[in-house]
């Protein structure tokens, strides 16, 4: 027979809301933000008030730590599943407040007519009806006197029923004897069986993440600074997508506002660039992998809890030692100089714009390699070199598109290990031999995807090598990029449409260049034999009709930097895989030539 691996009881819901209160049990950060709206905590309200059951809630135990004096402390409970609903509760009937997504604060007031035994979200008419109970918190308060309270409402109300309202309201008080039942998981569970547990009850629920349980962990503790450290994450990825966010902050948490983590972190307030707009998964993957060497985030959850690895045992110190490091990651990654480096050091590759980042990952590992490298002493010139050739690669090769905490924990210690030339070598032997780019990439650009990690790849060569866009004299392909220009097709896509041709040919990215809107209007829908002519011909008396390039030499320049091949102005839908071959060859060589440069 298996073994339970949990347990089931039912406590009334004013025990529960006791234990929340006095950090007993914690809210974790899975579903941080209070996302219901006010009706669905009526709606909850009015299912409590008849007795309709309203779902379990789901703990999991931290497990116990060994202290310094021998002695262990029984962990926590972490409710992770069940948060909007002791949210609700909480607003309803204690009069907290709730932060939302956007982090303002809120208080969600729920009304009640007693006549009617009906449930509203209170309003400016509700509160003016001397018939509702605009606040049913008025009514919960432990100090408030019933008598007195029915008196005053019918004496408000001439012609109701004494008793009616009397029963009415007792059975609203009796809300908080109501029970609940609580899921209580064992402590012995590791992170993926409790992952597995929660989508199997809730498979409408937000899908668990290590990085939610470690911040869970993180929040939960209060003997080693969780709190704070838990709002620095969170606070600062808000404010690096919003920073008018900074001066509201100030205000609504002025304790946080007196802290080291928010000195460090004022710097977004006049900060505008979103090339990485990191979430708080982001931010724990680079701060962990630079500062403890390790990419899983179940090691982190491990390693906050206490855990020694070695004896499979929980001791404080671990855990101590471990808020320390992570502390230390967190105050490395937002550090300004840090973080701007960083971004320049992309942007220095030619990934100037956001749309050119199509992996997360890539980016995050980049950044703990720069601070690694950074904390190893390497000279800046090596680390920006080291960084940008890293991170193409990994574009490149999907090295973080599969397993990514796995390719994470092997490069970080391999680079530790070996140095990190010595694993870019053996990396690039591997992955980015002559094969690769005589005949791997060729095959991987032969594809109609628009967010190709190639295309992207070769959209920001272009923006390093400075190359202007296609058929123009000035405007070069960075312009293009900043101000999202078009992506025009070289053979335009009605022409191929009314040859015949499917989307998934028409719309290949080597039939892709950058070009002005004007350019691409001018050429309309001209099979290249056509436009192409009137471009030479523009080239020998000078005429504009397509961008300002009025001579051949510089033609040429133009058509070799967008790698156009060569006799366009013979080529007809007949020739178009022709085209498509020729080119992804010329692209392939000039993303080769531009890494190499890098």
């Amino acid at each position: 027979m298996p073994i339970q691996k949990y347990s089931v009881n039912h406590h009334p819901i004013q025990t529960l809301l006791s234990w929340v209160k006095a950090g007993e049990i914690a809210i974790p950060e899975i579903q941080r933000p209070f996302v219901w709206s006010a009706t669905k905590v009526r709606n909850l309200m009015d299912s409590l008030y008849r007795g309709y059951p309203i779902g379990y809630l789901i703990a999991w135990r931290n497990p116990s730590v060994k202290l310094k004096d021998g002695s262990k402390s029984g962990g926590k409970r972490i409710l992770i599943d069940g948060q909007q609903r002791v949210g609700a509760l909480m607003a309803a009937l204690l009069r907290e407040q709730l932060i939302t997504k956007d982090y303002r604060k809120v208080r969600i007031k729920i009304a009640f007519q007693p006549k009617d035994r009906r449930f509203e979200v209170c309003n400016p008419a509700i509160e003016k009806d001397s018939s509702w109970i605009a606040d049913i918190a008025d009514v919960l308060h432990p100090d408030v006197k019933m008598l007195k309270l029915v008196g005053g409402y019918c004496e408000k109300n001439p012609g109701t029923d004494l008793d009616e309202i009397f029963e009415s309201l007792e059975l609203l008080k009796g809300i908080l004897d109501n029970h609940i039942g609580l899921i209580e998981l064992n402590a012995d569970l590791d992170i993926e069986t409790v992952t597995e547990i929660f989508i199997r009850v809730n498979s409408e629920g937000v899908v668990l993440s290590q990085s939610d349980f470690a911040m869970s962990k993180i929040a939960a503790n209060e003997k080693f600074g969780g709190s704070d450290l838990r709002k620095a994450i969170d606070y600062f990825c808000h404010l690096a997508v919003a920073p008018d966010f900074y001066s509201q902050l100030s205000q609504s948490d002025p304790e946080f506002a007196g802290t080291k983590f928010f000195k460090a972190m004022a710097w977004l307030k006049n900060e505008t660039d979103d090339l990485y707009d990191p979430s708080y998964t982001d931010m724990l993957r680079v701060a962990f992998t630079s500062e403890f060497n390790r990419g899983r985030l179940a090691d982190l959850v491990a390693l906050l809890s206490g855990r020694n690895f070695e004896t499979r045992q929980y001791q404080e110190e671990i855990a101590e030692q471990s808020f320390t490091k992570l502390k230390h990651g967190i105050f490395n990654y937002m550090n300004e100089n840090n973080f701007k480096k960083f971004v320049m050091i992309i942007c220095s590759a030619g990934f100037v714009d956001a749309s050119l980042i199509g992996s997360q990952n890539t980016l995050n590992f980049a950044y703990a390699l720069y601070l690694t490298l950074r904390s190893q002493g390497v000279p800046p010139a090596k680390i920006e070199r080291a960084v940008r050739k890293w991170f193409v690669l990994s574009i490149l090769t999907g090295r973080y598109s599969g397993s990514a905490e796995t390719m994470f924990d092997h490069d970080i210690r391999q680079v530790n290990e070996q140095g990190f030339e010595a694993h870019l070598d053996s990396v690039e032997k591997a992955e980015l031999s002559g094969t690769f780019w005589e005949t791997g990439l060729p095959q991987a650009l032969n594809t109609s995807v628009a967010s190709s990690p190639y295309f992207r790849v070769f959209r920001a060569a272009q923006a390093k090598m400075k190359d202007k866009g296609f058929l123009s004299h000035d405007i070069t392909v960075q312009d293009l990029i900043a101000v999202k220009g078009d992506v025009h097709h070289v053979f335009p896509r009605s022409y191929l449409k009314r040859h015949g041709m499917r989307r998934r040919w028409y719309n290949q990215i080597a039939n892709y260049v950058m070009a002005q809107s004007e350019i691409n209007i001018a050429i309309g829908d001209k099979p290249p034999k056509v436009y192409f002519s009137q471009i030479l011909e523009q080239c020998g008396r000078g005429e504009k009709k397509y961008g300002g390039i009025t001579d051949l030499e510089t033609l040429r320049e133009n058509l070799a930097m967008n790698c156009i091949p060569e006799r366009m102005e013979t080529m007809d839908s007949s020739q178009y895989e022709t085209f498509l071959r020729e080119r992804r060859k010329l692209m392939a060589r000039k993303i080769r030539d531009y890494y190499t440069s890098l």
